[in-house]
């Protein structure tokens, strides 16, 4: 039976609700997606999208699309398999280390599939754009990006396979690039309003990306794998790499008396050293080691506070990071595990990095580089020199605020874009350059932005969903109003009619006409799989009455059929 193009019939569609939540689903989205029959687990990290989600999915992509094409952004498609030298030129072959899928062909040369494509655009500009004539130009694609993530989990939130809008802007000058930033911001505030999704602006880190301005675009969510500051008292929000403490006035070193060694055995932990030296963790100060492309380096921060390694490294990047290990110990016997002071360190040639708070002129206990051995008085700047001041700690909630001082907030949400102001880096590896204004060629400056087309969807699930299931908007759900019809054939006829109407208004249906199901499964389904809208067919149809249900206010109301098409046709 032929039916209108915006009908969708439970009795032929391709949907298998589940009663049960999989075995190893942790979040929200990832048990009411599989349960819902919008996705299927392949493999690991891999998951097919089913008809419903798959409309889902094409209702973010038109959103995304319509807001960088009103930007004046120009839609492509590059290929997901990618030459390695490419990647080689810009040294990311190395960099990314494990996460990338590498493989050769036939004749043995070297392939990945794409993580990201900042070389791919580069190199297509390159081609295309010659003089400053052709630019600015801001380049997107909604593609696929594969990263062989180590543990991937949460459904759809964390993937090996994932969908992905990346755009690049293409500039001249500096004030070109803050503009197509400034655009991608607006466009991006546009696109997350029109999906229904709370988000948050927050300040970040560029990290290996590199470039000035870098800004992420966060959704609260329980389920984030992102912690943020939140201010309460003002409107500062950041990521924790981003979040940076202002240290008071260095202390007057003279205050202090001179160093004075305590026997400390068994005292390898700052727990152990506090707990037997009756102080707090706060007077102590850790000396963390750590590898950096190779190089032993010394990272000191208060007792009572944590070296946060992400930070670091976003600090350090493009250097890798790593904690050091046993056998570089065993390389080292000038160092004594658990023993290491910052007062040793000048003549180890050690670069030693500390946080802001351990001041010039403040006073710790620390290590005193022998075994079962502690210091006591162990003054910043007077027996001990830091090479350079990095807020390298962990933030707790409580620490001040950098813009107004009040305790901060932390909270958890899920990275749903990201925008950078690259600069030259990716412009200088494949010498990007265009014939300028006076005849010279000018170095190319870029912008890179990201929005997780996928992940949007799951942080959708996260944050709309209710204890029946999902609950999505209008403008991203997969039908506007899904029919249930409940009762016998006559209802199931006037069912099939009601949506053949509203159909050919252009409203979007899932009829449930499955023949042989109970009503009250498919209430269960309807609630499950989150329409905004559901009328139900049941005995009043004879009397010309139906119910229409909001689905996100679970607000019933009973009207004649003529009133709920007319509310429905909007």
């Amino acid at each position: 039976m032929a039916h209108a193009v915006n009908v969708q019939r439970m009795s032929t569609m391709l949907l298998k609700t589940l009663r049960d939540d999989p075995a190893d689903a942790e979040t929200a989205s990832h048990k009411l997606l599989v349960r819902a029959g919008y996705v299927r687990r392949t493999s690991a990290g891999i998951w097919s999208w089913l008809p419903l989600g798959k409309k889902v999915l094409d209702n973010v992509s038109r959103i995304v699309r319509e807001e960088m094409d009103a930007i004046g952004a120009q839609e492509v498609l590059l290929p997901a398999l990618l030459p390695r030298e490419a990647y080689e030129t810009s040294g990311r072959w190395d960099e990314y280390g494990d996460l990338l899928f590498r493989l050769k062909d036939r004749k043995g040369a070297d392939y990945l599939l794409g993580p990201t494509h900042e070389e791919i655009f580069t190199l297509t500009v390159k081609d295309q754009c010659t003089s400053y004539k052709d630019l600015p130009v801001i380049v997107y694609q909604i593609q696929t990006k594969y990263r062989d993530e180590a543990r991937p989990r949460s459904g759809v939130l964390r993937g090996r396979e994932f969908q992905m809008k990346d755009s690049y802007s293409f500039d001249t000058t500096d004030e070109g690039l803050a503009e197509s930033y400034r655009l991608h911001r607006e466009a991006y505030t546009r696109i997350f309003e029109r999906l229904g999704l709370d988000y948050r602006i927050v300040s970040a880190v560029s990290g290996a990306m590199g470039g000035s301005a870098s800004e992420e675009f966060l959704a609260p969510a329980a389920a984030g794998e992102d912690t943020f500051v939140d201010c309460p008292a003002c409107d500062y929000a950041a990521n924790t790499e981003a979040v940076t403490f202002h240290a008071e006035p260095g202390e007057d070193a003279a205050a202090h008396g001179p160093v004075e060694e305590l026997d400390t055995p068994d005292t390898p932990t700052i727990e152990t050293l506090a707990a037997h030296l009756g102080v707090p963790a706060s007077a102590t100060l850790k000396n963390l080691l750590v590898t950096v492309d190779g190089e032993i380096t010394a990272v000191g921060v208060p007792g009572n506070r944590e070296v946060d390694l992400g930070k670091l490294s976003e600090h350090l990047a493009p250097a890798t990071v790593e904690l050091v290990t046993a056998e570089d110990f065993a390389n080292r016997p000038d160092l004594v595990r658990g023993y290491v002071g910052p007062q040793g360190m000048a003549g180890k040639a050690l670069r030693y990095i500390a946080d802001p708070r351990v001041a010039p002129g403040t006073a710790w206990i620390t290590g005193a580089n022998k075994a079962d051995t502690h210091a006591r008085n162990v003054v910043c700047g007077r027996d001990f020199q830091v090479d350079e001041y990095l807020d390298v700690v962990v933030v707790q909630p409580g620490d001040p605020c950098p813009a107004c001082g009040a305790g901060i907030a932390l909270d958890r949400a899920i990275e749903i874009g990201h925008i950078f102001q690259l600069g030259r880096k990716y412009a200088d590896a494949f010498e990007l350059d265009v014939l300028g204004q006076q005849g010279k060629p000018v170095r190319v400056t870029m912008g890179s932005y990201g929005i997780g087309v996928s992940r949007a969807v799951a942080a959708l699930a996260e944050q709309t969903h209710d204890e029946a299931g999902l609950c999505w908007p209008r403008e991203v759900a997969p039908a506007d109003v899904h029919i249930v019809a409940a009762g016998k054939a006559l209802q199931n006829e006037l069912a099939l009619e009601l949506a053949e109407r509203l159909g050919a208004m252009g409203v979007r249906v899932l009829v449930d006409d499955r023949a042989g199901v109970s009503p009250g499964v498919k209430f269960t389904d309807a609630e499950l799989i989150g329409i905004p809208a559901i009328l139900v067919v049941g005995r009043g149809a004879a009397n010309g009455v139906v119910e229409l249900k909001d689905r996100r206010t679970n607000e019933r109301e009973e009207l004649p059929i003529d009133e709920a098409v007319a509310r429905l046709n909007v």
